[in-house]
């Protein structure tokens, strides 16, 4: 069967990473049908840069001060506007030139604007992204530790939360959910722990909603062939 080209982007350790590297390479019938084309991080020294490496896969570094869009230490918000505008649009560039079937957020810190979106809108490239918390709840940054907060005070909905893959639209952490896990929070629970329940799931989330996309994307290429 065609496999899916996956483009993969991380600002960090590259866990997550990791376990789509791990998947792609097994033969268990419930691995991802699909290859990693590359890893493009925005953060330097990221060490999901070495985790691609070791397994193979090609990396690109770009960065919004490193490659010119704007100086370190920047202030000016309309600089700093007009500066993600122009990365967000040849990233989008960078990306596309590999003819992906799939982009994947993998621990990706930095919120893509329309410069990015709609270029891989228009080429029928699908984006998903793991978020650490339910549909409509703690959108945005620091995500656990605004749930757990909430869970002290006593304010957290059935004492729940949880964490979803979800497709990328321009309005943050509000796409579609793709596949859904929520996690209680137990009385005793430290924010450690809760990070720590959260981490546990996170990966078998992320390798189970690439695998399905991208079983659907093989699929695809099939019947078009």
């Amino acid at each position: 069967m065609a496999e899916a080209r996956i483009s993969v982007l991380c600002s960090g350790n590259g866990t997550n990473l990791q376990a789509l590297i791990d998947s792609c390479a097994s033969d268990a019938p419930d691995s991802i049908r699909g290859k990693i084309i590359k890893v493009t991080v925005n953060r330097k020294g990221a060490y999901a840069t070495t985790r691609a490496e070791k397994a193979g896969i090609p990396t690109d570094y770009f960065n919004l001060v490193k490659d010119g869009y704007h100086v370190l230490g920047e202030k000016d918000p309309t600089t700093l506007k007009e500066a993600r505008l122009r990365y967000d649009a040849a990233l989008a560039e960078r990306i596309l030139k590999d003819k992906p079937d799939l982009i994947v957020l993998a621990g990706w810190m930095h919120v893509l604007t329309m410069n990015f979106l709609r270029p891989v809108s228009d080429a029928g490239v699908p984006i998903i992204n793991l978020h650490p918390a339910l549909r409509g709840k703690y959108d945005g940054a620091g995500a656990i530790k605004r749930a757990y907060e909430d869970f002290q005070a006593g304010k957290l909905e059935d004492n729940t939360t949880g964490i979803m893959i979800h497709y990328v639209i321009a309005e943050v952490d509000r796409g579609e959910p793709i596949l859904v896990q929520k996690i209680k929070i137990e009385e005793g629970d430290s924010l450690s722990d809760l990070e720590q329940k959260m981490h546990a799931y996170e990966h078998d989330l992320i390798v189970k909603a690439t695998a399905l996309l991208a079983e659907k994307i093989s699929a695809a290429k099939v019947s078009e062939t």
